[in-house]
């Protein structure tokens, strides 16, 4: 069980912290407010927010009468709101506060959930549920250019895993794809898409940027980094 999950709601925020909201309601395990995402082009999509202790985050839309999006995930609010820069959640979804529309990221709101990502260690999942790492490189010994592994699978994870950990990796040695030293590197501006879920070119977040899970570390491995990472989950 999470923590804090099961808990009360009238236990989640102090009153102080939720008095000046709009909308504000508070249900056996949850605390709800008005939300809303604003469009320049189809104006604001309003909804409400649910809060729960476990991290969990819900928005039923009322953007029209006959809506019925229900328990939406703030992301997919974003989208569905018609919000032209999206997967800025935190900063695009607002509550109303003292009658101004604050973003979620300036409110305590979004205290368990950051709670619950910051438990997970790193190991954030992208959309298809599974953790999400964004693709990294290794230099060649021989001729010293970079290789680019993807990282979506356990298997790609532990060839990406061996080669950083060999200090004489060459591109003859790479399994997942046929290249040799002959082969172009490739250029920089394709260089910093790497995969990341949250942005195509985002430099290292917390969402595709891993620092240990079922995915990356092997417990067959005799390097330290696995070792400790093994040990720990099971203590």
């Amino acid at each position: 069980m999470a923590d804090g999950e099961g808990q009360d709601a009238t236990s989640l925020f102090a009153d102080e912290e939720l008095c000046e909201m709009s909308g504000l309601k508070r249900g056996t395990d949850f605390v709800e407010v008005m939300c809303g995402c604003t469009s320049h082009r189809y104006g604001d999509a309003v909804g409400r927010l649910r809060v729960f202790a476990s991290g969990d985050l819900e928005i039923s839309c009322d953007c029209t009468p006959g809506c019925h999006e229900d328990k939406l995930t703030p992301a997919a609010f974003e989208k569905h709101s018609g919000r032209e820069t999206a997967r800025k959640w935190k900063s695009n979804v607002w509550v109303i506060v003292k009658g101004d529309k604050v973003p979620l990221s300036k409110t305590v709101l979004l205290k368990y959930y950051n709670q619950v990502s910051k438990a997970a260690n790193g190991s954030h999942k992208g959309p298809n549920g599974r953790p999400c790492h964004r693709d990294e490189f290794v230099h060649c010994k021989r001729c010293n250019k970079e290789r680019r592994f993807r990282l979506r699978t356990k298997e790609e994870c532990r060839k990406y895993h061996d080669a950083v950990k060999n200090p004489n990796w060459k591109c003859s040695d790479s399994t997942f794809e046929r290249v040799t030293c002959d082969d172009e590197e490739e250029r920089a501006s394709r260089k910093v898409l790497r995969g990341c879920s949250r942005s195509p070119s985002c430099r290292g977040c917390t969402t595709c940027v891993c620092f240990g899970c079922e995915t990356c570390r092997f417990s067959d491995c005799s390097c330290q980094t696995c070792i400790d990472f093994t040990h720990n989950s099971k203590s």
